[in-house]
């Protein structure tokens, strides 16, 4: 799969994927819709950016590349760290990015505060949304899936919607 920044400071960058089949980039279509709705609800100029299971990184660069201040990725899988890596390099992002190599479970009591916006995108049939959520550090999450995201309590939703097989939510903390 060949995936694009696409808006931005990096507009059209080419982004490294890893193969296999733990690995499942957001689409392009996904991205761009996402990305026009934190932009119009002015979640993303100068935010402070947490992706979770980061893999690639095209969430959080993505971000940067729309005017967020900068990123922090947190990804376990070695193939997903090193695409990761070479598209930090590749955007020229590095001086705004840092990643975090670990379990995100692991390292999320570690991240501290002050993200913005948290940017999640687990391995589909994931189902632990309010277990994760209580422990983002963000005021913003969006969270992507195959199935319904209830956030749980301390969120409330502000866009929900379905392209095709993936399910986006937006929320915000109470």
């Amino acid at each position: 799969m060949t995936l694009r920044i696409i808006a931005g400071e990096a507009r059209g960058r080419r982004l490294s994927t890893p193969e296999g089949i733990d690995v499942r980039p957001s689409t392009s279509r996904v991205r761009e819709a996402v990305f026009n709705s934190l932009h119009s609800m002015g979640y993303l100029q100068g935010a402070v950016v947490l992706d979770l299971f980061a893999g690639s990184g095209a969430l959080g660069l993505e971000a940067v590349s729309r005017g967020a201040a900068s990123a922090t990725f947190v990804e376990c899988a070695p193939a997903a760290l090193a695409a990761l890596r070479a598209n930090i390099e590749a955007t020229g992002f590095d001086d705004r990015c840092r990643v975090v190599p670990g379990d995100v479970w692991e390292e999320l009591p570690r991240l501290g505060d002050g993200y913005d916006v948290a940017l999640c995108d687990p391995p589909y049939q994931f189902d632990a949304w309010p277990e994760l959520l209580s422990q983002i550090p963000a005021d913003v999450v969006m969270a992507e899936s195959d199935q319904a995201v209830v956030p749980g309590s301390g969120w409330d939703v502000i866009k929900q919607r379905r392209y095709a097989g993936t399910v986006v939510v937006i929320a915000s903390q109470q």
